[in-house]
């Protein structure tokens, strides 16, 4: 089995959207479930920019009128 390097390793993007619940949330870029809810989007963010750091990915924000952002 073959190490993974950072070159060929698959780069995540972590989206960062509000739900209908009043909550944010934190999801993979195709993923179906939220990886995790936050009460805030500052939370949320910093949460995000963790895991994207450690995975070498980066991060979208979602507005709640549809706009999206980097972080």
């Amino acid at each position: 089995m073959a190490n993974k390097t950072k070159e060929n390793a698959i780069a995540k993007t972590y989206h960062i959207a509000k739900r209908a619940d009043g909550k944010w949330q934190v999801k993979l870029a195709n993923g179906q479930i939220a990886i995790k809810l936050f009460a805030t989007q500052k939370e949320a963010i910093e949460y995000a920019e963790k895991l994207a750091k450690n995975q070498d990915g980066s991060i979208r924000v979602h507005s709640v009128k549809g706009k999206i952002r980097k972080a």
